[in-house]
């Protein structure tokens, strides 16, 4: 019998440096492909040259791990039961309008997911070549659409539900306990659609993978593991947001001029939302899940003897049956 998975070996000590700052910031650093247009100006003029990609980074609030989430007496939502499940996974909460969604979905569904699902056509990962493509573009020709347009069609369609797995970085700054830790790993945005669109099914099956009892050893109550859900648990981190912060998903569009009209209604600053079904705040609000494979711990608060640490994820896999960490201590 397969030994259950346990706690990451960096977590507690993680969770406690998380606490003692002021607020959980880091920053979280992604990669952008370049447009054509873009790309061409920025890189040497070569037939076999690679995409351009460019450096951002942006700063994000921690909002706990996946299915532990940080307890807010004023969340009104309802909370899924607790001590069912327990992750090593990092969370934040965005907004589907702001630039870093594209970044975010940059490496398309882990690979691993999409090579042990073959080249099922009807996977939703499946990636299409050659006859495929060139038979969109036919049946889009004849519907008098540019292939420009069905592509960026389907890009906004892609965005608007789950999915993800860009490679990301996130560096927190712990300054009372002088440690530096950078985690490294692929990030999973979860939508309305998570437990309806194949896509969102195929990052449930991926997160489970990376998830476990707690390590309480307290066994859940029967029929509390079913009734544990992916929706409720992101309900829960928008109730657990200040109603100010609910109302941010009601701004106008992010990055768009000032002085253009403001399309969409009932979009303004400054708004206060109550209502945990809001329909437009909700069809806004994100929940991104990061899935570390390296943490990089780098302990400064001794001057004279600093030290640092890789902890690399060596287990089975995105939804193998055992995850195990590698620690190594290396030179600062």
């Amino acid at each position: 019998m397969t030994p259950p998975p346990l706690a990451a070996p960096w977590r507690s000590l993680f969770l406690s440096h998380l606490a003692s700052m002021d607020s959980p910031e880091f920053t979280l650093s992604t990669l952008r492909r370049a447009s054509a247009a873009s790309s061409a100006r920025h890189r040497r003029s070569s037939i076999l040259a690679a995409p351009a990609y460019f450096p951002r980074a942006r700063t994000c609030i921690c909002r706990g791990f996946w299915a532990d989430l940080p307890v807010n007496p004023k969340n009104d939502a309802p909370l899924n039961p607790a001590g069912v499940w327990e992750s090593d996974l990092l969370t934040f909460t965005t907004d589907v309008r702001m630039d870093k969604m594209e970044e975010l979905w940059e490496d398309g569904i882990n690979l691993d997911l999409r090579a042990a699902r073959g080249t099922d056509p009807g996977s939703p990962t499946t990636q299409k070549v050659g006859e495929e493509l060139w038979e969109e573009g036919l049946a889009a020709r004849k519907k008098g659409k540019s292939i420009a347009e069905v592509v960026k069609s389907t890009e906004e369609e892609k965005l608007a539900g789950s999915g993800g797995g860009a490679v990301v970085e996130a560096v927190f700054w712990a300054r009372e306990k002088g440690v530096q830790w950078r985690v490294r790993g692929r990030a999973y945005v979860l939508a309305p659609d998570i437990e309806s669109s194949p896509e969102g099914r195929e990052v449930v099956s991926l997160l489970r993978g990376r998830m476990r009892r707690p390590s309480s050893g307290a066994h859940p109550a029967r029929g509390e593991e079913a009734e544990w859900s992916f929706a409720r648990e992101i309900t829960a981190h928008f109730g657990n947001l200040s109603p100010l912060m609910r109302g941010s998903f009601r701004n106008p569009p992010p990055g768009v001029p000032i002085a253009l009209p403001v399309e969409g209604e009932g979009l303004a600053l400054g708004q206060k939302v109550t209502d945990l079904e809001d329909p437009v705040a909700r069809a806004n609000f994100r929940v991104v899940v990061i899935v570390p494979d390296e943490l990089d711990q780098a302990d400064l608060s001794d001057p004279e003897h600093p030290r640092r640490w890789i902890h690399t994820h060596v287990g089975a896999g995105y939804g193998g049956a055992r995850h195990e960490w590698e620690t190594v201590e290396v030179w600062p």
